[in-house]
């Protein structure tokens, strides 16, 4: 069914992701992979996009006289401060997929949605719960 749905939304991520997975378990190596994929999967996915954006400072495309004159930008702080506001969303992400972990479920059907509904990007159910984290806590917070 997912092949179909990355299919019909031609979405290429989910399409490489299901059919691996697939291959996987057709000639048996379910049992010795997906645990370590479920388990570090996300590290290694973090790891690689990490990886990607460094790659021009590796090259000497971006220095560090351009990473420092970057931060005259107000874009440049809107995405310091995105990225240390992501940081706390994942660490209530961590609280709340270890207080309550069946909260995966919905956190995976919603990333699926996303990328086969509307072309989204799966970044993880860890900033996903560190959202709904916050937003609990704030629905908490009014009741």
């Amino acid at each position: 069914m997912l092949l179909v749905i990355g299919f019909i939304a031609k979405n290429q991520s989910l399409l490489i992701a299901v059919t691996v997975l697939l291959v996987m378990k057709i000639i048996g190596l379910d049992d010795k992979f997906f645990s370590a994929i479920q388990a570090k999967g996300i590290n290694w996915g973090v790891a690689i996009i990490t990886l990607a954006v460094l790659v021009p400072i590796a090259t000497g495309e971006i220095g560090f006289k351009e990473l420092g004159a970057s931060l005259k930008s107000p874009f440049a702080w809107i995405a310091l401060i995105s990225g240390v506001v992501v940081a706390i969303l994942g660490k209530g992400g961590i609280i709340l997929l270890a207080e309550d972990p069946e909260i995966t479920t919905a956190l995976v059907f919603g990333t699926i949605a996303a990328v086969a509904l509307f072309n989204g990007v799966a970044v993880g159910p860890i900033i996903g719960a560190g959202i709904a984290y916050t937003a609990m806590k704030v629905f908490e917070w009014f009741q």
